[in-house]
């Protein structure tokens, strides 16, 4: 075996060749662009080189994930059967040691312009005849981790002036074909990952409560959006003893999947706590201690809540609160507006033994309760202003609307203060209306 980088006598292409070459390599470059599939690219690319550069053998062998002297042959002009070397390596042959194994991990393009090979050589079988051959490596991390040998059955065969153009060309194919791979591999793994959120959102969706309960004296109608696929809201209705109802709404810290998990967590102690139910501290207080020893402290997130335990009887409304908004009621009987802040204390999960206080409120018939998280009032115009609690008020302005009607009109407003722009922040609005 004989390699060098020269070949004396070598005639140079003539200055009147320039110009379909050029057109060639310009068409080369525009049907190559048009690829999506790395196979489809390879494909391409092949065809247009044999135009170029004329072969009667075609070998690519690459030596990724491989010691020296390994290489593995990847395609071979001779194959009837096609395998796509990025999805099925193991269908490939390797190579131990041997002339393919010398050329690799060389690092260097090479030209043999009069091959004799040993007998047991394992490169006669792909190139057993060739006189000349051409080893054009593919960079990549400065390494020739690639290589595409062109073997042509006459000695002196290939024109080593072409060599550094040829090197150029193939090196940017190579470099062009790694990023359909790697594309097609963000693809796969961006749908994958599409799939498993897609399963969480559907987990968390049925978490919530499948129907709304039929409450006396209290007509309610509940609005739920995340701004991701999964999100951090949580909203329950809890059937408690002697005809009351616990009322609760929560906001886990962050977006998506994390505040996700979060708020099944808190969703599973909700319906887990078989504690005193009196007083809608207890509740809370019983989350707080879990959250902070077990969950929060680890994440460094919390949980805002409110939870109010309504007695359809006396229409009286029993609160506590962990740093939640304060509800809202558009009293119609006289127009004001009435915010349910006098039981507020820390979010839930940041300290231990806090405590959670209670405060009551009798409602009347008419009232309107809004319960929201702050995705609704924190959504903000194009100026950059939020929509506040002025404008939610704004929406409990019709006292004749049905529960489902005050969240349509509060949402509409939203969506138009927003200019329809996707929520960056999971908004849920629960609405009461007290008959």
């Amino acid at each position: 075996m004989t390699a060098s980088p020269q070949m004396s006598g070598a005639t140079t292409a003539h200055a009147s060749d320039w110009k379909p070459r050029l057109e060639h390599i310009v068409s080369t470059m525009q049907e190559l662009s048009l690829q999506t599939d790395p196979q489809d690219m390879v494909r391409a690319y092949g065809k247009r080189m044999r135009m170029l550069m004329p072969a009667d053998r075609m070998v690519s062998m690459s030596r990724r994930g491989l010691k020296s002297p390994m290489v593995r042959v990847t395609r071979y002009s001779e194959w009837q059967e096609e395998i796509d070397p990025w999805r099925e390596p193991a269908k490939l042959p390797v190579l131990y040691d041997g002339l393919f194994a010398k050329l690799i991990y060389a690092n260097q393009p090479q030209v043999i312009h009069d091959l004799t090979l040993d007998e047991k050589d394992p490169a006669r079988k792909f190139i057993d005849g060739m006189r000349s051959v051409l080893a054009i490596p593919l960079y990549d991390q400065g390494e020739a981790l690639n290589m595409v040998i062109l073997g042509r059955s006459e000695p002196n065969a290939f024109n080593i002036e072409q060599l550094p153009e040829w090197v150029w060309m193939s090196n940017l194919f190579g470099r062009a074909t790694q990023t359909l791979v790697l594309k097609r591999e963000m693809q796969e793994m961006y749908a994958e990952i599409e799939h498993e959120l897609d399963r969480v959102a559907k987990i968390q969706q049925a978490l919530l409560p499948e129907k709304i309960p039929a409450i006396p004296t209290m007509q309610i109608a509940a609005y739920y959006q995340t701004s991701t696929r999964a999100g951090g809201d949580y909203y329950d209705f809890l059937e408690l003893p002697d005809g009351r109802w616990g009322i609760l709404i929560a906001d886990v810290s962050g977006h998506g999947t994390p505040a996700a998990v979060v708020m099944s967590i808190t969703h599973g102690m909700v319906h887990t706590y078989d504690g005193p139910r009196d007083k809608p501290s207890q509740l809370l207080t019983y989350l707080n201690e879990k959250l902070y020893q077990r969950y929060t402290t680890n994440i460094g997130g919390f949980v805002t809540a409110f939870y109010g335990i309504y007695d359809p009887q006396t229409r009286t409304l029993d609160y506590s609160s962990a740093g939640h908004n304060p509800p809202r009621i558009k009293r119609c009987t006289d127009g004001s507006i009435i915010s349910l802040d006098q039981a507020q204390a820390l979010p839930l999960g940041i300290a231990g033994g806090v405590d959670y206080i209670n405060a009551e409120h009798t409602l009347v018939p008419g009232d309107q309760v809004v319960l929201y998280t702050d995705g609704i009032t924190e959504a903000m115009d194009q100026q950059g202003h939020m929509f506040g609690t002025e404008r939610l008020d704004m929406g409990l302005a019709n006292c004749m609307l049905t529960a489902d009607g005050l969240i349509e009109t509060v949402i509409n407003g939203v969506n138009d203060f927003t200019a329809n722009y996707p929520a960056d922040d999971d908004r849920t609005l629960l609405v009461a209306k007290i008959s």
